[in-house]
């Protein structure tokens, strides 16, 4: 069962950056450039902090998340919004904290820490975005994220942080970003 989910998990993260370039290139979305390349680079270290941690799980979903980040980021450079406005700088230079404060560590546990702060810091252009243009996010994309976090999550054999934090993580901010594009049609009335 648990290969299962970590197929079903990697899978799911396969196939959402298809859809989300797909929409990308019709013009139907609009990535956030700040949070892009914020988001290559944070999953790239969480990537290399998982491997080190030997976590044979959420490294799979982290090294798919990786591969979606670079497509995307490149999508972006130009097909996307935004990128040089104060609190995208600010972002950025927190997240680069963030960076910075992994590669100063040997404690894979707090890198991997650090890596998911820093891309919830870069993931805020995006939720501002977000909330101001929802119609700028593919919901499939999120949507198909969330799902491939929470099989993860359920491939997990033991339920300690350092297993589940990422994965966790995945899912909530994925989750809030598919209320955040479906929020006006939920409120319409």
């Amino acid at each position: 069962m648990r290969i299962l989910l970590i197929f079903l998990s990697s899978t799911l993260a396969l196939i959402s950056p298809i859809i989300y370039a797909r929409s990308i290139l019709r013009g139907e979305a609009r990535p956030h450039r700040t949070t892009r390349f914020v988001l290559l680079l944070i999953t790239a270290l969480s990537t290399a902090s998982l491997i080190a941690q030997h976590n044979t799980v959420a490294v799979w979903l982290a090294g798919v998340s990786m591969l979606q980040a670079i497509l995307i980021f490149y999508l972006s450079i130009k097909r996307g919004m935004g990128g040089w406005s104060p609190a995208d700088i600010l972002c950025l230079v927190i997240a680069l904290i963030g960076i910075t404060a992994w590669q100063t560590t040997s404690n894979p546990l707090l890198g991997l820490y650090f890596s998911i702060l820093a891309d919830f810091v870069g993931m805020v252009p995006a939720l501002i975005k977000t909330h101001k243009l929802p119609h700028t996010e593919n919901v499939w994309f999120f949507g198909l994220d969330t799902v491939a976090g929470l099989f993860t999550l359920l491939a997990v054999e033991s339920f300690v942080t350092a297993q589940t934090a990422y994965p966790i993580y995945i899912i909530i901010i994925n989750a809030v970003m598919v209320f955040l594009i479906l929020r006006p049609k939920l409120f319409q009335r």
